[in-house]
């Protein structure tokens, strides 16, 4: 299968935020549920361990890479069924990412936004997390289980083009 790349970079004061989205026909608290509880994360993500809330850290096993590891995560803001941010350090560097929802007409967007102090990455970056993502979906809708190699490399060329044009505008704004 063909996957098609969706996400886009957006110039902010501190670097960029890379921008995915994903709609779900269902309410809110239900696609929330499948952020924020152990069991519904492990189908897509991870499970997790702790004691949830803002400002705490909970123990997240990243259980679709290799040796599944385990990295905490600190809660920054928790706005159920509307917005989660988290923040986390791992062998690849510092993750600020947040998820919102909103709800209309029996559906629900899910903005996922990594917040990133410079572009160098996000070829893997932006395939990694449209993975994951395409993960969510089939958690839920009971498709089949995306295969990593549909989106790595394969989606490398248009996370690189964003980069480019990013780092091309920059210097002509210079």
């Amino acid at each position: 299968m063909t996957r098609t790349p969706a996400g886009r970079l957006f110039r902010t004061d501190t670097g960029h935020d890379l921008v995915l989205t994903r709609t779900f026909r269902a309410p809110a608290t239900d696609v929330w549920a499948s952020l924020t509880e152990p069991e519904r994360t492990a189908r897509w993500f991870g499970p997790w361990e702790g004691d949830a809330g803002p400002g705490r850290t909970i123990r997240v096993q990243m259980a679709y890479e290799e040796q599944q590891p385990w990295c905490e995560v600190r809660i920054e803001a928790c706005e159920p069924q509307r917005r989660l941010a988290v923040s986390m350090t791992d062998s690849y560097g510092d993750w600020l990412l947040e998820m919102e929802l909103s709800e209309a007409d029996g559906s629900t967007e899910l903005r996922f936004v990594q917040h990133l102090t410079s572009v160098e990455g996000i070829a893997e970056v932006g395939a990694g997390w449209e993975y994951y993502l395409d993960m969510l979906v089939a958690s839920r809708d009971g498709s089949p289980r995306p295969e990593f190699d549909e989106y790595h490399p394969a989606m490398q060329p248009y996370y690189q083009a964003l980069a480019a044009r990013e780092t091309s505008d920059a210097a002509q704004h210079a």
